[in-house]
C-alpha cells in the first residue's frame, strides 16, 4: 500500500512539473543610437541626468519640480501604491509562519429535579470552563511559499520602479508645463505689442480716410486687423490663467491665488544632454525595471500555481484545557500532535487550468517587458533626433530675428528722418516681432523636448545600483 502511495505521489509530481512554462525574453538593443549627436554635451556625465532640472539653472523650475516630488497628490498617490504592495508582501511572509486560534467557552448549567430520584442526575448548579489552542503549520516541502515570497517580493520591486516613474514623469510634467506657461506669457507680450501696432495703423488709417488721402478700405482692413488683434490678447490672458492653475494643482498647491505663481515672459536656451547608450537605458528607465519584475513575478506566481498539484503537509499540533464545577468537580488536559496529508484528485484540472492561465500570463507579461525595451529605445533615440534639430532649428529662426530687427531699426531711422512714413515703420516692427514671436517659440519648444529626451533617457531619478556605488565611495 505504501509503494502504490508513492509510486502515486511520484506520479503527481511529475505531471505538475509539465503543465506549463515560461519562455526567456529577447532583448535586443543596439550599441549606439543612430542619427547625429549635435544634442550630446560631452561635458556632463550620466549622472546629470538623476536632477536633470538643475542643468536649466533656474531657481523657478528647481523649486516647482522639488515641491512637487514631496508634495503633489500624484506623488502621494504613488506611495500608497507602493505602501500597499509593500504590505502585501508582508503578508505573504507572515502566511508562511503557522496560524492558529485561541478558543475558550464557558457556560453555566442549572438543573432541577421535579419528580423521583436519580442520583446520577443531581440537581443543582454546574459551571462549565474550556479552552483550547490548536495551530496549523504548512510545512514547505517543495518550496511552494517560497515561491510566493519571491512573487510578492518582485511586485513590491516593481511598485518601488513604479513609484519612482510616476515621480519621474511628474518631474517631467511640471517642466513641461512651466516652459508652456512661459511660451504662453511670451505670445501674451507679442499679441499686446500686435494689437498696439494694429491700434495705430487703424488710427493712421482712419486720419488718412479723414484727409481724403487714403481709401475707406484700408481703414476697414486696420479695423478688422486690430479686432483680431484685440481677440487674440483676450484669448491668451485667458489661457495663460488657465496654465497657471493648472501647474498649481499639478505641485500641490491647487488653492493658492495665481499671482502666488511668477509665469515670466522669456524661455532660456535648452542645456545639453548627457552621452549614453541604449544599453544603459535598461538599468535608468524605471518602467522598464518595472517590466522586467513583472516578469520575476509571473515566474513565482506561475510555481506558485504549478506546486499546488504537489502533496501538502501540514503539522496540526494542539492543547485544550476543560474544567467542571458543580455537583461533580473535575478538571481535564488534552494535547495532540498530528500530521496532516493532502493530495489533490478531483480538482487536479482545474488547478492544471489555472496553472495554464498564469503561463499565458506569464506570456504577456514577457512581451510586455520586450516591448517596454524597444518603446524606451525609440523614445531616446527620437527625443535625441528631435533635441538636434531643434538645435539647428533655433539658429536660423535667431538669425531670421535678427535680420527682421536689422529691417526695423532702418525702417526707424527712415521715419525719424522723414523718409519713410508710419506705415512702412509699423509693418516692418510687425513683421520684426513676428519674427521674435517665432524664435521664442522654437526656444520654448526646445525646452519642452529637451525635458522629453531627459525622460527619454531614464532621467529623474536615481537607480539602486548607483546610490551603491556612490555610498561605496
Amino acid at each position: 500500500m505504501i509503494r502504490n502511495a508513492s509510486i502515486l505521489v511520484l506520479a503527481l509530481l511529475a505531471s505538475a512539473c509539465s503543465t506549463a512554462s515560461m519562455r526567456k525574453p529577447e532583448l535586443r538593443t543596439p550599441q549606439a543610437f543612430e542619427g547625429p549627436a549635435g544634442a550630446v554635451d560631452s561635458a556632463l556625465t550620466p549622472a546629470s541626468l538623476d536632477r536633470w532640472w538643475t542643468l536649466f539653472d533656474d531657481p523657478e523650475l528647481t523649486s516647482l519640480v522639488e515641491n512637487a516630488l514631496t508634495a503633489a497628490p500624484d506623488t502621494k498617490t504613488a506611495l500608497a501604491r507602493m505602501n500597499e504592495v509593500r504590505a502585501n508582501y508582508s503578508a505573504a511572509i507572515f502566511s508562511t509562519l503557522p496560524t492558529g486560534a485561541l478558543s475558550g467557552s464557558a457556560a453555566r448549567q442549572k438543573t432541577e429535579q421535579l419528580s423521583g430520584r436519580n442520583q446520577f442526575a443531581p440537581s443543582g448548579k454546574v459551571d462549565n470552563l474550556q479552552a483550547a489552542f490548536n495551530v496549523s503549520w504548512e510545512v514547505d516541502l517543495f518550496g511552494r511559499s517560497r515561491a510566493g515570497i519571491r512573487a510578492a517580493r518582485a511586485d513590491l520591486a516593481g511598485a518601488r520602479f513604479a513609484y519612482e516613474a510616476a515621480r519621474m514623469s511628474l518631474a517631467a510634467q511640471v517642466a513641461q508645463s512651466l516652459f508652456q506657461a512661459r511660451l504662453t506669457a511670451i505670445q501674451l507680450r507679442e499679441a499686446k505689442e500686435t494689437e498696439r501696432i494694429a491700434s495705430d495703423l487703424f488710427r493712421v488709417g482712419d486720419i488718412r480716410v479723414q484727409r481724403g488721402l487714403g481709401p475707406s478700405s484700408d481703414a476697414a482692413r486696420f479695423e478688422a486687423d486690430l479686432a483680431t488683434a484685440s481677440s487674440e490678447t483676450a484669448r491668451l490672458e485667458a489661457a495663460l490663467r488657465t496654465s497657471k492653475r493648472t501647474l498649481l494643482v499639478l505641485v500641490g498647491r491647487g488653492a493658492d491665488p495665481l499671482d502666488s505663481l511668477t509665469i515670466v515672459d522669456e524661455a532660456k536656451a535648452a542645456p545639453g544632454v548627457p552621452a549614453t547608450t541604449p544599453g544603459a537605458l535598461l538599468e535608468r528607465r524605471p518602467d522598464v525595471r518595472e517590466a522586467e519584475q513583472n516578469v520575476a513575478g509571473e515566474i513565482g506566481r506561475l510555481q506558485f500555481a504549478k506546486l499546488a498539484l504537489f502533496p501538502s503537509f501540514t503539522l496540526e499540533p494542539g492543547v485544550s484545557l476543560s474544567k467542571n464545577s458543580g455537583a461533580f468537580n473535575s478538571a481535564t488536559s488534552t494535547w495532540s500532535l498530528g500530521l496532516g496529508l493532502a493530495i489533490p484528485v478531483l480538482d487536479r484540472p482545474r488547478l492544471m487550468a489555472e496553472a495554464k492561465a498564469e503561463s499565458f500570463r506569464g506570456e504577456q507579461a514577457v512581451i510586455a517587458y520586450e516591448k517596454a525595451v524597444q518603446t524606451a529605445y525609440a523614445e531616446a533615440e527620437n527625443a535625441l533626433a528631435v533635441v538636434d534639430a531643434n538645435k539647428t532649428r533655433v539658429e536660423r529662426l535667431t538669425l531670421a530675428e535678427a535680420r527682421a530687427r536689422f529691417a526695423f531699426d532702418a525702417a526707424d531711422k527712415g521715419y525719424r528722418a522723414g523718409l519713410t512714413d508710419l506705415t512702412t515703420l509699423l509693418d516692418a516692427e510687425r513683421s520684426w516681432r513676428s519674427a521674435r514671436n517665432q524664435a521664442d517659440a522654437i526656444r520654448s519648444q526646445a525646452l519642452v523636448d529637451s525635458v522629453a529626451a531627459f525622460k527619454a533617457l531614464g532621467g529623474g531619478w536615481t537607480p539602486p545600483e548607483t546610490r551603491v556605488a556612490s555610498n561605496g565611495r
